[in-house]
């Protein structure tokens, strides 16, 4: 943005903070996720399209000359690129909280911990690549080398296990449709048994008149099925919103999310601004602030070892304080 579409700070601030924008409706991603399985699973699924859309943004930007130099389509590729990274994030969550059920609340800050540091580790991998592609490489080639990232995270997809959800209804709906056959069939055999003595074509005639009666069943209850997935997906999604509503009212949560909304909008994000002035008045090469933030992931990995070794089984108002 800086030089090659030669934009004011602040322009860059306001296309900066746009593309992050699907970072901050980042519960609709989880009710979304809980609600609407895919091929019956909520997290694998979700898991790939994420991947897939911080994937191709990167190759576009790389591949496409005129896209690097317009502004508003640049910006449009940040926000789906950003979209798919805060989905994936989500969906981690998710799946780090389900694995914390499972395996007991003992193991909670274990499994945030494993997860934050390997947070860290991939930040300080990026930010010494970063720094070395922006001395070294054109900015085309950074985006594509950069997509290798999200295609790697793509590809961990297929090693993610997840059980199947629904199979319950699956087969409750498969077993009121053989005890419908079953029903049909034992109807019709006892009208035919008691006029075996009729000739073929009647026979013939009688059959026709069933199959026509059990496909017009077999597409009443197609329809039934599809109606009945609707309301179900209707009711879900409300649900969770009241459930969240509801959590929302209590004061054990209410509260701290008070306190992160006010922390977070009382002080500006201008990183952006920044960035102009510590290139441009104080004369830092891009290179260099991209090779020094490895110092604030490894405040990160250094922070998650301390909570870990020494704060994990203290209560969080001691901790704040």
């Amino acid at each position: 943005m800086k030089d090659i579409m030669k934009l004011s700070p602040s322009t860059s601030q306001f296309l900066v903070s746009a593309a992050f924008f699907p970072w901050s409706i980042k519960p609709i991603y989880g009710i979304v996720s809980d609600c609407i399985p895919i091929k019956q699973r909520k997290r694998v699924p979700y898991l790939i399209i994420s991947s897939g859309l911080s994937l191709f943004p990167w190759l576009i930007i790389g591949l496409s000359e005129h896209l690097r130099s317009s502004s508003n389509l640049f910006t449009l590729m940040l926000i789906v690129q950003n979209l798919g990274s805060a989905m994936a994030d989500v969906v981690i969550d998710a799946m780090i909280a389900e694995a914390v059920r499972s395996a007991g609340s003992e193991f909670a800050g274990d499994l945030q911990s494993l997860s934050w540091s390997s947070m860290a580790v991939g930040g300080i991998f990026g930010s010494l690549l970063g720094g070395y592609a922006l001395s070294n490489l054109p900015i085309n080639a950074i985006y594509i080398i950069f997509s290798a990232l999200p295609l790697f995270q793509l590809v961990t997809c297929v090693f993610v296990k997840e059980s199947s959800k629904g199979f319950d209804s699956t087969i409750d709906n498969a077993a009121h449709d053989h005890a419908d056959d079953q029903n049909i069939d034992s109807a019709f055999a006892g009208q035919g048994s008691g006029e075996s003595f009729k000739y073929v074509s009647t026979r013939r005639r009688k059959g026709a008149r069933k199959k026509n009666k059990r496909r017009t069943l077999s597409k009443r209850s197609e329809g039934h099925e599809k109606h009945n997935k609707s309301v179900n997906l209707y009711s879900s999604l409300k649900s969770a919103f009241i459930s969240l509503c509801t959590a929302f009212k209590q004061p054990a949560i209410l509260r701290p999310m008070a306190w992160f909304f006010i922390s977070n909008s009382a002080v500006p994000n201008i990183s952006t601004v920044m960035f102009y002035y510590q290139t441009e008045v104080l004369h830092l090469e891009a290179s260099f602030l991209g090779t020094a933030r490895v110092i604030g992931w490894f405040s990160l990995m250094l922070g998650t070892y301390i909570y870990n070794r020494y704060l994990k089984h203290k209560k969080l108002r001691n901790i704040l304080m």
